[in-house]
């Protein structure tokens, strides 16, 4: 799986985009609203996990996580 983190602009809020190895979007959710788009993918256990890695990463970089 892949992570994206984007920067928001003004009032739009930054975001994460998670793709599959093919690069198929799984999820895009707000940075600080993590809980419903990971529960959907059955991740809700990772999150934790997962936001560490996110709050870590640069904006605009792309990342391999692997769960």
């Amino acid at each position: 799986m892949y992570v994206i983190k984007v920067k928001g602009i003004a009032k739009i809020p930054d975001y994460v985009q998670l793709r599959d190895d093919k690069f198929t979007l799984l999820a895009y959710f707000r940075v600080d609203r993590p809980d419903k788009s990971l529960d959907k993918l059955g991740l809700g256990d990772k999150l934790p996990y997962i936001m560490n890695f996110v709050n870590d990463l640069p904006f605009g970089q792309i990342a391999k996580l692997e769960i």
